[in-house]
């Protein structure tokens, strides 16, 4: 598993725990919002950050950490995932992986295999704007679908999660996605930031606070909580 980044310490991106969050290298997606440019794109891809760092650091925090984040990029992609998370399983640590719901089969086995303790997967929007919001015109939501299926079968906590873009995400497109995923437990709007490297470049903008405020009570009447984050 290719290692970009490692953050020792958040309090944000674990809910409920004190964790580290660890960031993979690649991307299938292409979102023009996308402010981690550095992971998504191959030509950009820095030095690795040895795994065995990783574990070095954890057995350091064991006791003082509760869990571990994987992020990216799209984690996913990565044959070495099980077995990284399966070692950090093994010291005691729960995990949370992030991911864009791309590949249902391993996020399955995963799940299968008790190896996720929390999962946070992305919807970029409704199904029809999916292939427009991801940056892949030839994208197949299919797994998308099926990986929404599986999370909401309630075998492990999870949420969803949507950065809203003015450019992308209108109030019925927010209702479309309620009617879709109706039922889950938890729902995080997030606002759009730019970070100045975006890989859709220019011309993109956050939300008003009033305006994600109205689409939260647009989205309440199809979940158990919604969450805010950015205003």
């Amino acid at each position: 598993m290719r290692i970009a980044g490692f953050q020792k310490l958040t309090l944000l991106d674990y809910p409920g725990k004190v964790a580290c969050t660890v960031f993979t290298m690649g991307c299938n997606y292409r979102c023009p919002f996308c402010h981690n440019s550095t992971l998504v794109r191959p030509e950009r891809f820095t030095a690795d950050i040895p795994q065995e760092d990783i574990f070095a650091f954890l057995k350091k925090r064991v006791g003082i950490l509760e869990g571990v984040c994987i992020t990216g990029g799209e984690p996913t992609l990565h044959s070495g995932l099980r077995g990284f998370i399966k070692r950090v399983k093994d010291m005691g640590f729960a995990v949370k992986l992030d991911t864009n719901g791309s590949n249902p089969g391993l996020l399955g086995r995963l799940m299968d295999e008790g190896l996720l303790d929390y999962v946070a997967m992305d919807i970029k929007n409704t199904l029809a704007k999916y292939p427009q919001t991801a940056g892949v015109s030839s994208l197949n939501v299919n797994p998308v679908i099926e990986s929404a299926e599986l999370l909401l079968q309630e075998r492990i906590p999870f949420e969803f999660r949507t950065t809203l873009v003015r450019e992308y995400h209108t109030p019925e497109n927010i209702r479309e996605i309620g009617r879709w995923l109706q039922g889950a437990p938890r729902y995080i709007l997030q606002n759009f930031v730019d970070s100045g490297d975006l890989l859709g470049g220019e011309g993109l903008h956050p939300l008003e606070e009033p305006q994600m405020r109205a689409m939260a009570d647009i989205l309440r009447p199809y979940v158990r909580e919604v969450g805010l984050r950015g205003i």
